[in-house]
């Protein structure tokens, strides 16, 4: 199928950027039905609505062949945030090279914006806010209004926009045409069309029935402290070029960023906190390929167009359906592959499960990439990495000096160091999925620290000496770490700590002893010379850990006892 003619700039336009074939709703907006009507329309995420909606308003704007004087614009577009109508403002741009633009968003300076529409315009880029602020200021004129058109609807709801979007509806001419295009038509924006819409066409080119093609789901079962754990891993497994990485929270996002970071990622942040200057520097980032790695709200990401991006991961499960596929519709955009990946808490499997069901996709449940899965792919990436390729002129001459000045295998000792360098590296994750084993019962709680990743409860042990993992068999090396029950010490967190920072597993450890200070505990000999190297340069952030020899680990000094007036004896709380 090629695109019909529609009109001849817009062809030529469409021509110079290739488009050679209509996307399924650039091709429902220009059938006969569709001409001169308003329309509702719903279409996924990515598949070419900035162009549809410009290709079914050009019979309306051009009329005799071409645009009016500038003046009064003829054309009005709503969008959820700044990002997304700056991003509709350069689509359309070269799509009408003869319009005149104006864009009207927050963050941006209201002066200059209201000097553009007063010396005439066709097509106006604004965001619900700053579009009601120009209407009551009487910057904007909307009498010779022709189409309006709200892209990303539900969005603009969902950001508690409606008062704005009727105070602008309501303003409008009631001769014009109205154009509503989202990816979801929920009940308040069925009731926004029936309000604002005359006889409109609705176009729904969603197949509900199968998934989106183009996103391949995954589903990770994990322990609840390792979600930090599985998503360096998750990142390091698929090497994406561009990812989002998903929180429930600023705080998750915080966390989760920083822990990026001092892991070697080059990562940005994207909450609701955020500065104008801020949110532009981080998506510029991205966007240039300077980071690879975005971590966001939902809130924050809402909006988004970023082209390269190949991979979402849910840190946080989704709360419904409808954030599961927004979100992974960031990626898969634009005839491009994509990935969406869940991270499932063992005791939120079935919740996990709930979600992908009701929205219909098919996930692929597993573990979280090991770490000697991530190295087996490294060296399979290395054989195939395009740097590999033959040199050529003074490129292939000096590689034949270093040749002839030195051993191959030094050399390719050499490139191996160069290449790993610059991966973060990976973290261990305990391999917890089962795939025959049923979902917890309901309320069943995650395993702790010292239980088998299984449903099955192991009792926790508790006596003079509180005990963790191997709980005192075996060969063992001892340890301190500088915090003790005055910083609130406790192996439910402790033992977590020692495993992410000395690359072990709590197999590996042993007894566990809180001291007023610090913290006694035991490594097995095995793994004893690893942890030491792995711990011997640690952040300035984390806790100190030294060795503390092989003797006998000292016994717990027991906690002093007071007597509360006419009450048994009480334990003094460290």
């Amino acid at each position: 199928m090629t695109f019909p003619l529609v009109h001849p700039v817009l062809d030529a336009a469409l021509i110079a950027r290739s488009y050679l074939e209509p996307t399924e709703v650039q091709s429902a907006v220009l059938q006969p039905e569709a001409e001169g009507r308003d329309l509702l329309v719903s279409a996924r995420t990515g598949s070419g609505k900035t162009v549809a909606f410009g290709l079914a308003a050009a019979a309306t704007l051009m009329p005799g062949g071409k645009l009016p004087q500038p003046g009064a614009p003829i054309a009005l577009v709503i969008a959820p945030t700044r990002e997304l109508a700056l991003q509709v403002e350069n689509e359309l741009a070269w799509l009408y090279s003869d319009a005149r633009m104006a864009s009207c968003v927050g963050g941006m300076d209201i002066r200059r914006e209201a000097r553009l529409l007063q010396n005439g315009c066709h097509i106006v880029v604004g965001t619900p806010g700053r579009l009601g602020d120009h209407l009551r200021r009487g910057n904007l004129d909307l009498t010779a209004l022709k189409v309006i058109v709200l892209d990303e609807a539900d969005e603009m709801l969902d950001l508690g926009f409606q008062e704005e979007l009727e105070f602008i509806l309501q303003a409008a001419p009631t001769e014009r045409r109205t154009l509503m295009f989202s990816a979801t038509i929920p009940h308040d924006i069925a009731n926004l069309a029936r309000k604002y819409q005359r006889n409109a066409l609705r176009i729904d080119t969603i197949d509900r029935t199968t998934p989106h093609d183009d996103i391949e789901y995954r589903a990770m079962v994990i322990s609840g402290h390792e979600v930090e754990a599985a998503l360096i891993n998750t990142l390091r497994w698929y090497e994406a070029p561009g990812a989002l990485v998903f929180c429930a929270t600023r705080d998750a996002t915080r966390r989760l960023h920083s822990a990026l970071v001092q892991r070697g990622f080059s990562a940005v942040m994207l909450s609701g906190e955020l500065s104008q200057h801020e949110r532009t520097s981080a998506l510029d980032a991205l966007r240039s390929g300077r980071a690879r790695v975005g971590v966001c709200t939902d809130v924050a990401a809402r909006g988004l167009d970023l082209p390269a991006l190949d991979l979402v991961v849910h840190a946080d499960l989704p709360t419904n359906p409808e954030t599961l596929l927004h979100r992974s519709g960031r990626t898969g955009r634009a005839g491009r592959k994509g990935v969406s990946v869940l991270l499932v808490p063992h005791s939120k499997r079935r919740r996990g499960e709930q979600v992908t069901t009701s929205a219909r996709v098919r996930a692929t449940w597993s573990n979280a990439p090991s770490a000697e899965e991530i190295h087996v792919k490294d060296r399979e990436r290395l054989l195939s990495d395009p740097m590999l390729e033959a040199p050529e002129g003074q490129e292939r001459i000096d590689a034949e000096a270093l040749l002839a000045a030195h051993d191959p295998v030094v050399l390719a000792a050499a490139l191996l160091r160069l290449y790993r360098r610059q991966l973060p590296p990976p973290a261990y994750v305990g391999q917890t999925y089962q795939p025959d084993a049923p979902p917890p019962p309901r309320g069943a709680r995650e395993p702790t620290q010292g239980e088998r990743p299984t449903y099955e409860r192991k009792p926790y042990i508790r006596s003079a000496e509180t005990s963790e993992g191997s709980a005192g068999g075996g060969d063992f090396v001892q340890f301190r770490i500088a915090v003790g029950r005055n910083s609130r010490a406790d192996p439910k967190w402790i033992v977590p700590l020692l495993c992410r920072l000395g690359g072990i597993t709590k197999r590996d450890i042993g007894t566990i002893r809180v001291f007023d200070t610090d913290t006694r505990f035991e490594i097995s000999r095995d793994v004893s010379d690893e942890f030491t190297a792995a711990t011997a340069d640690l952040p300035p952030n984390e806790p100190r850990i030294t060795q503390a020899g092989d003797g006998p680990m000292p016994a717990r000094a027991p906690r002093p006892f007071h007597r509360k007036p006419g009450g048994p004896p009480q334990r003094k709380r460290g």
